[in-house]
């Protein structure tokens, strides 16, 4: 791969691409850290490619004189559908951002207009609402990995689950408030978009877990976070798993399936089982 500064330049390589292997589609959108002046030299290209119908959306990655890149490709109404329902739930507006942003290949149209206005609309409707179930749930998580890092084993247990609270925190922050979220190295940049002294803090306290291993910031944080919607949350909770999950007892030995059957109903049919289950029943209550 050719280094950093010696690559065409990004616009270049996009309407190269766009030219050998989307000539068929309506509009390409060039975005991501590399046209935001943020870009490494290892950084990619991200293109959203819209074509006037396809079989079904996908997602392919490639090298383009020496440029990785990473492409989404839809027609109007699969990207209609990935931005407004799967990001409005997932929370993360990634392409949905890419579009408005983008750079459009070859160039501005009338349907790259209406698709950025789209793209714009989902965008300023912000993401799904959490029902209560999902907000408890996520309670319940965030109390479960927090207790984790009170105590934890050792320094690699306390990095393992400060690398997972880490964006559970920067989500629930967000998306309790009905706000669009972000993931991995774009949840700082987000957080500052929202209020940079919490951005500050949550750096601050994240940077104290992995560098010097003290987790009393990150948990006075989650404390912070979850507090308006009811706290932590462990005692009392419940999740009921769906009526269909559950697989006939069928592809094992006819005498295992019989006897996972019987003890499954508490059979009395034969006397000795019947005592020992009646036994065990006895010790349990004790």
């Amino acid at each position: 791969m050719k280094t950093f500064d010696t690559r065409i330049e990004p616009e270049q390589a996009a309407v190269e691409f766009f030219r050998e292997r989307y000539h068929e589609a309506r509009v390409l959108f060039l975005a991501g850290s590399v046209l935001r002046g943020e870009g490494t030299p290892t950084s990619d290209l991200d293109v959203v490619v819209v074509y006037e119908h396809l079989p079904n959306p996908y997602r392919e990655a490639f090298v383009h004189q020496g440029w990785p890149v990473e492409a989404f490709v839809h027609d109007s109404e699969t990207l209609n559908y990935f931005i407004s329902e799967r990001e409005g739930r997932s929370g993360v507006p990634s392409l949905a951002r890419m579009v408005v942003e983008g750079h459009e290949v070859p160039g501005p149209s009338v349907c790259s207009a209406s698709l950025k206005r789209l793209a714009a609309k989902v965008i300023a409707a912000g993401p799904s609402s959490w029902s209560e179930e999902e907000a408890r749930e996520m309670r319940y998580r965030l109390t479960d990995i927090t207790d984790d890092i009170r105590h934890p084993r050792s320094d690699e247990e306390l990095v393992a689950c400060g690398a997972q609270l880490y964006e559970w925190v920067a989500d629930f922050y967000c998306r309790s408030q009905k706000l669009w979220s972000a993931r991995r190295k774009a949840i700082p940049p987000r957080l500052r978009e929202i209020d940079p002294d919490f951005a500050a803090r949550f750096v601050q306290a994240f940077e104290q877990l992995f560098v010097a291993k003290r987790p009393e910031l990150v948990i006075a944080l989650v404390e912070e976070v979850i507090r308006p919607c009811g706290g932590f949350l462990f005692d009392g909770y419940r999740q009921d798993a769906p009526p269909d999950c559950r697989r006939p007892i069928k592809d094992i030995d006819e005498g295992d399936a019989a006897s996972i059957r019987s003890h499954s109903h508490h059979s009395r049919a034969d006397p000795a089982i019947a005592r020992r289950v009646d036994s065990a029943d006895s010790g349990a209550r004790a």
